[in-house]
Formats: structure tokens, C-alpha cells, sequence
């Protein structure tokens, strides 16, 4: 596959951010991270927070956007967050007063399996609040400068631009993965180079005209855009020598040379136990930790 060749967005000399020019631990001391409770979300923006180098438990705070799930709830996940959880409201209170509809209600309002995992992981995590992130950065600004708010995720970007909207001289806004339009809400943007792949002259061929605006930025990478290869994430010089010496045991036994497969958790689509058995599959030798 050829690679995408798309104009690097400018910046200033050592190609970052003005707030980042100096060495971001003299300008941002404190930063906020906005997840929707997936992991693969939030692990990229906890990565780019420690790449930053605000690493201290006491440096940062991490909220969360959630929304409905469960029974009728799949089917309402493609609305905007605050839309989708006044509907939400407004069926169950329709079925708790309708009695033939209250007979259905375990199929209509059951949660699903990853729904309770889902809550069950948020209950230390506070619900992110736009106004009450904007007054903590107002607060802070004169003694710790303006607040690092890094989201990530379709259902963050809503809550994101609204901070950056409340309180835009306290906070540097950064959306990971392309909010797909209106990009002066935000200071800068990251994502990878593949979401625009549509806009080039190969996906142009590729991606039919009526699909262009659902599955891709609208426009070519501007100044706020910083492109990456692929997602951000943790592993970082420091996680793969600790992960070395935590595995050393178990894989040193082993013969070489050795090929090391990652697999992440189980989603709503695919169990973690059909991902080996594909790999199992396609390999005569497998060892699974």
C-alpha cells in the first residue's frame, strides 16, 4: 500500500505549539482528561499527557462522558451525548407509566453485558462537567497556568469545546481523533494521517461521494492539526523495560526468535476468546498468557 502524502501543517521552530515551545512543564502544570470509557479512547490521551511529562497522580484529573446503554439504548448510540440521554429519560419514564409497554420492559431497558462493565469501571470516575472544568481552570490559572484538557473520542468533543468556549484564555484544548468539522474549537487537534484517506486521489476512487462527509474531515489538515501514524498510546521507553522485566520469566524459556502479538480487551464486537482462536488458526505454535 503507498503511503499518504499529505503538506505537513505549519508550527513555529521546533514544529509545537507555542505553549509547548518552552518545555511544556514551565507554561502547563496541571492537565484534565476527558474519556468515553473505552479504553483505547482514554489510553491515548493518558499516553500524550505522560509524553508531556505530567506524570504526577496529583498533576492531572480524569473525567468521563457517558451515555445510556443497554435495551433500546444501541440503537440511539449515533445521536449527540446530551440528546441521546433526554430521550433516554423520557422513554423510561413512558414505560414505567404504560402497562403494556411495561411488560416488555427487560428487553427494552435490560442492561447489556458491557454496559455494566461499563459502569461498573466509571464509579471512581467523575461525569465531566464543562462548566465546573472551566471554573477549575480559572481558578488555577494565576498560580499554575492555563489547564492542559486533552479528550479523545466522538462523544468528548462536544464537552471539550464547550471548555474551550467558557474559559478560552484559561485552557489549551486538545481533541484526539478528528472531530470532523469546525476545528477552531479546539487549540490543536491529533489524529492519525489514515482519516484522511478519503481526501486523497486514491480514496477519492474509493469512498463514494455521499460517504466522504460521514467518514472523513471535510478539509486537509490546517495549522491545529498535528498527523501521527498511527494512535497514541503508553508504551513509552519506561512501560516496555518494566514490561521486560515483568515477562522476562515467562518468556525467556521460549525459543527465538519470538513473535509478540498485543491483543487488546473484548469489545461489544469481538470476545477476546475469537481473536485466538483466529490466531490459533493461522500459527502452528502458540502460547497464550
Amino acid at each position: 500500500m503507498r503511503p499518504i502524502r499529505l503538506p505537513e501543517p505549519p508550527g513555529t521552530s521546533s514544529g509545537m505549539p507555542e505553549i509547548f515551545d518552552s518545555g511544556v512543564s514551565s507554561v502547563v502544570r496541571r492537565a484534565v482528561i476527558i474519556g468515553n470509557g473505552v479504553p483505547g479512547a482514554e489510553n491515548q490521551c493518558i499516553g500524550l499527557v505522560r509524553a508531556l511529562g505530567i506524570t504526577q497522580s496529583n498533576t492531572h484529573s480524569i473525567f468521563r462522558v457517558t451515555r445510556p446503554r443497554g435495551g433500546y439504548n444501541e440503537w440511539l448510540r449515533w445521536l449527540p451525548v446530551s440528546l441521546h440521554k433526554r430521550l433516554d429519560y423520557l422513554i423510561r419514564h413512558i414505560c414505567a407509566d404504560l402497562p403494556l409497554i411495561n411488560h416488555f420492559k427487560g428487553k427494552l431497558l435490560a442492561p447489556s453485558t458491557l454496559a455494566q462493565r461499563t459502569s461498573a469501571n466509571s464509579i471512581s470516575v467523575p461525569e465531566a462537567d464543562a462548566r465546573q472544568i472551566a471554573a477549575m481552570a480559572r481558578e488555577i490559572t494565576d498560580k499554575e497556568g492555563p489547564l492542559l484538557v486533552v479528550a479523545s473520542g466522538r462523544d468528548t468533543v462536544s464537552i471539550a469545546s464547550a471548555i474551550k468556549r467558557l474559559a478560552p484564555q484559561n485552557t489549551f484544548v486538545i481533541q484526539i481523533q478528528h472531530p470532523r468539522s469546525q476545528l477552531n474549537r479546539f487549540d490543536l487537534v491529533v489524529t492519525p494521517h489514515h482519516d484522511f484517506y478519503a481526501l486523497t486521489p486514491a480514496g477519492r476512487q474509493q469512498v463514494p461521494r455521499f460517504l466522504r462527509n460521514w467518514i472523513t474531515p471535510r478539509e486537509p489538515p490546517d495549522r491545529k492539526v498535528v498527523l501521527t501514524v498511527g494512535a497514541l498510546h503508553q508504551a513509552d521507553f519506561a512501560t516496555l523495560r518494566m514490561a521486560a522485566a515483568q515477562w522476562h520469566d515467562e518468556l525467556a524459556p521460549l525459543p527465538k526468535p519470538l513473535l509478540v502479538v498485543n491483543i487488546g480487551g473484548p469489545t461489544s464486537d469481538m470476545k477476546k476468546d475469537c481473536l485466538i482462536v483466529d490466531l490459533e488458526i493461522e500459527t502452528r505454535h502458540l502460547k497464550v498468557f
